[in-house]
């Protein structure tokens, strides 16, 4: 049975503490919040027993949750792994490019498993595209939503567009080449809106907008590629694929069009989603990952691109404000 222990049962780590509780082969020993009234309705609603000293859970679990701020995820990752204690954190990794390299240095001299909260990787929408080949040439991104005090501690690139980032580095098998980007904040002192544009080194282009002040919800990626194009719908959990029909392509809606070079007959495909919870699938496998001895789906590694991605576009938009 491996134990686990929690660090932060706020709005997220509510919800990481009600998966952990209906994953198999897991005992949650206890959790530590260091607020008195969110942690006594916690023990008392889930009958779980609270850690007024965090290193004493640290020292009961053979793993980690870690949920809280992002400030506090190198202080924790760090004792964490220096205990021997398998990780998992949310995203993002941490809260500096310092904190991050030296936790990926940590990790690599330690013998523990590291997993990072890039949760929309367990999104049903693009588990869907499991089989399908990605070649993207441009990828299109919206990730709009309305304001929420909570998160704001880090920018709209930390905060939202960082899910974006680690989606696309995950498809796109090449090194940046260039990055563009604007953005203003509106109700925070950091970017509550960015544009983003990041090129590669085999051609392929990336644009991302994000905002945190919009009026309505959207997370919508459309990847452009030779043979097709590919919609996912992160938030109605929608894939859409429309390409060129093979022999192979059965019951699916088929149309023709007339083009320069002849008649074309289009497919549209709509391939199955699977009925998953996306947080609780990423703990599953988390622990997959410990009880097999397996790398981790999103790694540390993982976690330092898309921090190092984000950082670089949260410099391009101080030159740019500077440059102003």
């Amino acid at each position: 049975m491996l134990k686990i222990g929690i660090l932060g049962v706020g709005h997220l780590g509510k919800f990481h503490l009600n998966n952990w509780q209906e994953i198999q082969g897991v005992e949650v020993v206890g959790f530590y919040d260091p607020h008195d009234e969110t942690a006594s309705q916690v023990a008392e609603k889930y009958q779980i027993p609270r850690f007024l000293d965090a290193n004493a859970l640290l020292n009961a679990v053979d793993a980690v949750d870690i949920v809280t701020p992002t400030n506090h995820h190198f202080e924790w990752c760090e004792k964490a792994i220096k205990k021997g204690k398998h990780v998992f954190v949310e995203k993002p990794l941490a809260n500096t490019m310092i904190e991050a390299r030296e936790l990926v240095k940590l990790a690599k001299e330690s013998n523990v498993k590291i997993q990072v909260g890039h949760v929309e990787r367990f999104n049903p929408a693009f588990l869907a595209l499991k089989d399908v080949t990605l070649n993207p040439m441009f990828i299109e991104v919206h990730r709009l939503a309305q304001f929420n005090p909570r998160g704001t501690e880090v920018s709209v690139i930390l905060d939202l567009m960082i899910h974006d980032i680690d989606i696309i580095l995950s498809i796109v098998k090449s090194s940046v080449k260039n990055i563009s980007a604007s953005g203003v904040g509106v109700l925070t002192d950091t970017p509550d809106i960015a544009n983003v544009r990041i090129e590669f080194d085999n051609g392929c282009v990336a644009n991302l907008t994000s905002s945190r002040i919009s009026m309505k919800k959207m997370r919508k990626l459309r990847i452009f590629q030779k043979d097709a194009y590919i919609g996912v719908d992160f938030l109605d959990k929608k894939t859409e694929i429309i390409k060129l029909k093979q022999p192979s392509d059965v019951n699916v809606f088929a149309f023709d069009i007339e083009t320069n070079n002849g008649k074309k007959t289009i497919a549209v495909a709509n391939p199955p989603v699977p009925e998953v919870n996306a947080i609780k699938k990423e703990l599953e496998a988390f622990r997959d990952a410990i009880v097999n001895n397996q790398k981790t789906i999103v790694s540390e590694i993982d976690g330092l691109m898309a921090m190092d991605v984000a950082h670089q576009i949260l410099e391009k938009i101080g030159d740019a404000v500077i440059a102003r």
